[in-house]
């Protein structure tokens, strides 16, 4: 399952987190996002039903889903029993990378600094998420890739089609779509063929980094 998840991961350079207040059906979303090159979609703790989500989505054809902002054990179990293909976590949590390990689920752990980032692999993560990427900007990337030139990083909060490829031309494997691609409006009137259009070109930009 790690290397399922994670070789998408490093194919499409992106990952899309609709961090949204509701979706009513997630089916059609994925269809789109995948339809633009997006196969990796984290839904968040946050959202509403998040774990109903993940089960109406688990069986997606070629999409992986996973479950997002997972902070707690049981958080985790839940996501995973409802179907998650991987966790992602705002930091570093122990318990969570506990339950992943338990269940051979991949994880990727979220962290800022390098200590952080050091424990995110020491607890076993499959990559590392930098939130929010935005603040720390695509250098801070190539300041990691100094000393920890094998360590996978995820690039999370703040981006868009505009500065993408920035963050993997400076190590990142994968960048994160979030309202840049999926916004709340397009979802409520499925308008579908935005959020591909969208989907496209963010992963298009992205692999210019490359």
């Amino acid at each position: 399952m790690t290397a399922d998840v994670m070789e998408l991961l490093r194919q499409d350079a992106a990952l899309a987190l609709p961090r949204l207040a509701r979706i009513p059906d997630p089916v059609p979303l994925l269809a789109a996002l995948a339809a633009g090159g997006i196969h990796v979609v984290e839904f968040a703790f946050t959202t509403p039903d998040v774990t109903g989500l993940i089960a109406a989505s688990a069986d997606v054809d070629g999409v992986r889903v996973g479950a997002g902002t997972v902070t707690t054990a049981a958080d985790a179990r839940d996501a995973i029993a409802a179907g998650a293909a991987f966790l992602v976590t705002p930091g570093v949590v122990d318990e969570v990378a506990e339950v992943a390990r338990a269940h051979d689920v991949p994880v990727v752990m979220g962290a800022l600094t390098p200590t952080e980032a050091m424990a995110g692999l020491r607890l076993g993560a499959a990559a590392v998420k930098i939130f929010p990427a935005d603040t720390v900007g695509a250098g801070y990337f190539r300041h990691l890739a100094g000393p920890f030139p094998q360590m996978p990083l995820v690039a999370s909060g703040g981006l868009n089609e505009q500065n993408a490829g920035e963050y993997v031309r400076a190590g990142a494997i994968a960048v994160t779509a979030g309202s840049s691609v999926v916004s709340a409006a397009d979802v409520a009137d499925e308008r579908w063929d935005a959020v591909t259009a969208r989907a496209r070109a963010f992963v298009t930009a992205a692999l210019r980094g490359r």
